[in-house]
């Protein structure tokens, strides 16, 4: 009979149901087969026009298949932001592929965890202008429910009948990462049976990619879109914005296994620092104790991890620095390990970012395939370990960390590993 508490006594947790909604395909088979072929989500925004932005940043990783209706009714839709749509989309994805319907007699025991980097950008910038141009009394009474960050994880409570805890954390790039790692504890603290987990976000604005811009913080390489996230390349230039969610089911090993749920994963760790240096520029120590931290925390050594989704979001000073923190953290495993940036195909999800990238850890354990970094045709000087180059690897991967790391200093890391 398998343990269904870790050697410290704690509850094991596991991933029993993933949904995505991504640049590359609205469903986790559409994503994930876009991923080990390499084939790019990042387009010319159709959202907005974006031609004023001349010499700036035309492109985005846009969700471009996402069709509302099939999860809202028209009402619905107009009462919500584009990024709540994304929320609740992934999370009855999520919900049907775990096979798990709240029963009510346990609903205080289902948690909603969920944040977003940004909240509702759209809405913000569209009543704005109704403000300026049409009065205060046109402001619709669903504008300050339809950006709320909380709104996502209330909705999908809503949706499902989930009882239990309810809430988002808030911490730009790392929100996801930290959403997973926090319904983890809550697992392991006895308050849930299960968690509905991870992020979303839908900031690609005139003002989202505006504000970016100012910031020097994207890539400007409008004549090759496809090209333009390239993490740890020479020649990159920023990072590619994107949309989209992740949502994620866990529950307790014995939840799961009573009610005969098939299992993805185990999440076995979770790690959070801060670097307390720069708001925007990393130093490294914070990221290094963060994976520290979060192997400690699965009682993993080093040399136990096969596989890395790095943060790896296309900058010229972060992706470095993200590398020589794997380099000391993992000394000489480090040339064994693969690393890879699923950010080159489906750019930079922001708030979403996390949880997408820790299903795909959850894939590459299932299917023993590594999605690869494109773009990577001169790796930087001291990018010398396996960056999984141009094409999925096939590999057998039985533990992965997933790293997010966010404006502010804010780290987060998550291991997963193979459910045995």
């Amino acid at each position: 009979m398998t343990n269904t508490t870790d050697a410290r006594g704690r509850p094991r947790v596991v991933i029993t149901g993933m949904g995505l909604v991504t640049p590359c395909g609205t469903g986790l088979d559409k994503t994930w087969r876009a991923l080990i072929e390499g084939q790019s989500g990042i387009k010319n925004i159709t959202l907005f026009d974006a031609e004023k932005y001349d010499t700036e940043t035309r492109f985005a990783g846009e969700v471009q298949d996402f069709e509302a209706e099939k999860w809202f009714t028209p009402k619905e839709a107009r009462r919500s932001d584009r990024f709540i749509h994304f929320a609740l989309a992934a999370a009855d994805m999520a919900m049907s592929d775990a096979s798990y319907i709240v029963p009510p007699e346990n609903a205080e025991r289902v948690g909603v965890i969920v944040g977003a980097g940004l909240g509702g950008l759209e809405t913000i910038e569209k009543t704005a202008y109704i403000l300026r141009d049409r009065g205060v009394h046109k402001i619709s009474p669903f504008f300050i429910p339809a950006l709320i960050v909380n709104l996502a994880p209330g909705q999908i409570s809503i949706r499902i009948g989930a009882k239990g805890p309810n809430w988002s954390p808030v911490s730009a790039c790392a929100t996801s990462g930290h959403a997973l790692g926090e319904a983890l504890e809550m697992i392991r603290r006895g308050w849930c049976d299960a968690v509905v987990t991870g992020g979303a976000e839908a900031t690609i604005t005139p003002l989202g990619i505006g504000g970016f811009n100012a910031m020097k913080a994207m890539s400007t390489r409008n004549d090759a879109p496809q090209k333009a996230s390239r993490p740890w390349d020479e020649d990159r230039d920023g990072f590619v914005m994107g949309e989209g969610a992740g949502i994620l089911l866990l529950e307790s090993l014995e939840h799961a296994r009573r009610r005969g749920a098939k299992i993805h994963a185990e999440v076995v760790g979770y790690g959070a620092t801060a670097d307390a240096s720069h708001i925007t520029q990393p130093d490294g120590t914070g990221a290094g104790r963060c994976m520290r931290m979060a192997l400690q925390d699965a009682g993993l050594a080093p040399h136990d991890v096969d596989y890395i989704n790095a943060h790896g979001t296309s900058t010229p000073v972060g992706d470095v620095v993200e590398i020589e923190s794997i380099k000391t953290v993992f000394a000489g495993h480090a040339e064994k390990l693969a690393v890879s940036s699923t950010k080159s195909l489906h750019g930079h999800m922001l708030g979403a970012a996390g949880s997408v990238e820790a299903i795909v850890c959850a894939k590459t354990i299932e299917e023993g395939i590594i999605p690869p970094t494109i773009n990577l045709d001169r790796p930087s000087p001291g990018c010398d370990i396996n960056l999984v180059p141009h094409r999925a690897e096939k590999r057998d991967v039985r533990v992965a960390l997933s790293n997010s790391f966010g404006f502010g200093g804010t780290n987060c890391s998550i291991v997963l590993r193979r459910f045995e």
